[in-house]
């Protein structure tokens, strides 16, 4: 109940004053059954701005952070995720991963509508980063179509570690459905959802036009930390 009167009372027609969403491509939606929707990550608007565009009910896989923070930001964002029906995923090791997946087949296997975003992680620079292979997975698995979606100026409007958007123009693209039934039984093959996870990462490049990196952007983040802290702190050469 929360979800509705969130998406048609409170949120979503103030994110539809504020932002003026440009939405393409919503008819690729398909009105009922099980489906993925696959997308960019720039912002952590983009949580609430896809959502209030879909007809249909969205679940997210949301990160497990956004429901242990502390503070009261932290308690009011758990209560906002939960009472969305959004669902929590550690993200740490492999067995992580393969919890995530199981929630992901859950929501599938309902008939509904999942949302995730194959980064794994928001891009800290506005570049698409290469998707991990889960997407690929649940696809197989849950005989399912994916649709690629694109979020274009959320970077602008609210990049990371910005806590008051900026009132920036924001387009929403929907692609085509991709069909992966011709690799049904497949898996288990890491070459298929390799091939697959790229396939879908090449059409939300397709829909966003961002520089793509063929690197983690998890990796890429870490690398970034590793070299700004060698700038502040530079080891001493050894004598």
């Amino acid at each position: 109940m929360f979800y509705y009167v969130l998406k048609y009372v409170i949120l979503g027609p103030l994110l539809r004053l504020v932002f003026r969403p440009r939405i393409e491509g919503l008819d690729h939606i398909p009105e009922s059954g099980p489906a993925i929707v696959a997308g960019n990550h720039l912002s952590f608007s983009d949580h609430f701005l896809m959502p209030a565009v879909l007809k249909r009910r969205i679940t997210f896989l949301a990160k497990a952070e956004y429901f242990t923070g502390p503070g009261i930001r932290g308690r009011l964002t758990a209560t906002f995720f939960r009472s969305a029906g959004q669902i929590p995923v550690d993200r740490s090791g492999k067995e992580a991963g393969q919890a995530a997946i199981r929630e992901g087949l859950g929501v599938l296997s309902k008939g509904e509508l999942l949302g995730i975003y194959p980064e794994g992680t928001r891009s800290h620079d506005g570049r698409l980063y290469k998707g991990k292979v889960g997407v690929a997975v649940m696809a197989l698995k849950a005989q399912v179509p994916v649709i690629p979606c694109a979020m274009i100026g959320t970077f602008e409007a609210q990049p990371p570690g910005k806590v008051i958007p900026n009132i920036h123009p924001v387009t929403i693209r929907f692609g085509k459905p991709l069909d992966f039934s011709r690799y049904a039984g497949m898996e288990n093959e890491k070459a298929i959802l390799r091939a697959i996870t790229d396939e879908i990462m090449y059409a939300i490049l397709m829909l966003s036009e961002q520089e793509y990196v063929d690197q983690y952007a998890a990796v890429a983040k870490a690398e970034q930390a590793a070299a700004a802290k060698e700038r502040k702190f530079p080891r001493l050469p050894l004598s």
